[in-house]
């Protein structure tokens, strides 16, 4: 497989925590964000003066796909758009375009890739995204990754009642683009696998609930999640519906900071929290910290399972485990459907919306989860596989581990990051109890 990633710089000035710079930022092809190179410091960029919103001294670097504010009943997407940088790639130029592409996924979290052909990893999205089949199309020739058609087998798109027919509502672009985020990180986690992109009729969990059925009644066994809403104690009541032992359900955690968001508290769902990926001016690798944005804390209303065992927290804590969501170093997507701000092409996108998926494709690298396990408790049993986290913070809580990395287990990023998929499969003596489905 072979990726073009032409560098080319231009000046831009980042407000960082240690002051005004102005470093070179590479544009397309290359890392998408200038990096302090000491472990933590872009994470130290955010700048506090609104939630999910990234500063330099241009404005905000990144804004929420999805409205901040959503009626009782309904869930949003958790995803982010990296703004301030160009986001089309010339093809004249023959340069990448920027952002992560898939092998620098498959590089930091040392992804096999020959994993996956035969598994289905479903996302579950809101409305229609009316072109995801050839925008997938685009993204997958980009980077050099197999096709994946309706053709071949490879892409489904389906209603939440496992019809061809589109939901009836008009194209919402925020859940359009959210949709890109999901099914291209998918993509670049396992790029063998098979994807199947289940559209509910709106964004009432109603009928994003009945789509997760339908999803898991389609037989995809990695079901992703990119949203949510707060908590309440109504919630306890819906979590039957990921209450299958044998799926991996993984649900975005939020972009809000030290706050909850369901599903991803639920005992059933592995909680994706979100990191910040370093790299060097060279746009090498550095390490990965703590995202100052991404979502964690202790529910008010869900019971703790019975694998977790961390003091602070008398209920079910989140997250479990994490991957990158810094739309400051995210994902390059591909969608041809207009956003909000009626952007298209090859844009930036990041948020816990794009840890979920990935979370999700490494899962399915990982196999098919052992019958009648819960694949949230694997991790817990594996913590050797995974990168710990122990650099950064998202909000107050007295250095409480609930909302800062420490060493081993804490809620702003869980166990840690993959490195493998080795920790995701079920341990081979037998798996920690949780309640089974009735």
């Amino acid at each position: 497989m072979r990726l073009i990633r032409t560098l080319r710089s231009a000046p831009v000035a980042i407000f960082m925590a240690v002051g005004l710079i102005v470093v070179p930022t590479p544009a397309y092809g290359a890392k998408p964000y200038p990096i302090d190179p000491r472990p933590g410091g872009a994470e130290n960029a955010h700048v506090a003066a609104a939630p999910e919103s990234y500063a330099s001294a241009r404005g905000p670097i990144s804004t929420p796909v999805c409205d901040r504010a959503v009626e009782p009943g309904k869930a949003r997407c958790h995803s982010l758009i990296r703004t301030g940088i160009a986001p089309r790639a010339s093809r004249q130029s023959g340069m990448a375009p920027a952002g992560l592409a898939p092998r620098d996924i498959q590089s930091i979290y040392r992804l096999p890739t020959v994993s996956g052909q035969g598994q289905t990893v479903a996302v579950v999205i809101a409305f229609d995204y009316p072109t995801a089949e050839q925008d997938l199309a685009v993204y997958r020739r980009t980077f050099g990754l197999p096709q994946c058609t309706t053709a071949n087998g490879c892409f489904r798109k389906i209603n939440q009642n496992g019809g061809s027919v589109p939901p009836p509502s008009v194209v919402h672009p925020d859940w359009a683009l959210e949709a890109a985020l999901d099914i291209d990180a998918v993509s670049a986690a396992c790029p063998r696998c098979n994807i199947l992109l289940v559209e509910a009729n709106d964004n009432t969990f109603g009928n994003l609930l009945t789509a997760v059925d339908r999803a898991r009644l389609q037989g995809a066994r990695f079901i992703s999640m990119s949203w949510g809403a707060g908590e309440n104690p109504g919630q306890p009541l819906l979590d039957s519906h990921f209450n299958h032992p044998g799926i991996a359900f993984v649900a975005a955690a939020g972009n809000v900071g030290f706050q909850t968001s369901w599903p991803s508290t639920s005992p059933h769902v592995t909680a994706a929290g979100g990191t910040t990926l370093n790299f060097t001016q060279q746009g090498g690798f550095l390490s990965e910290t703590g995202w100052s944005n991404g979502g964690s804390g202790c529910s008010r209303f869900q019971e703790k399972p019975s694998f977790q065992s961390d003091p602070g927290c008398p209920r079910r804590t989140t997250v479990d485990i994490s991957a990158v969501a810094n739309p400051a170093s995210g994902l390059a997507v591909y969608t041809t459907t207009p956003t909000a701000a009626n952007a298209t092409g090859w844009l930036i996108v990041g948020g816990t919306s794009l840890s979920s998926p990935l979370i999700a494709g490494m899962y399915a690298l990982a196999g098919t989860p052992r019958a009648g396990t819960f694949p949230n408790s694997y991790p817990y049993a594996h913590p050797g596989a995974f990168q710990d986290i122990v650099v950064g913070s998202n909000g107050t809580c007295g250095g409480s581990y609930l909302c800062t990395a420490v060493r081993g287990y804490d809620g702003l990023t869980g166990i840690g990051a993959p490195r493998g998929v080795d920790g995701l499969r079920a341990p081979l003596s037998r798996p920690m109890a949780q309640t089974q489905e009735h």
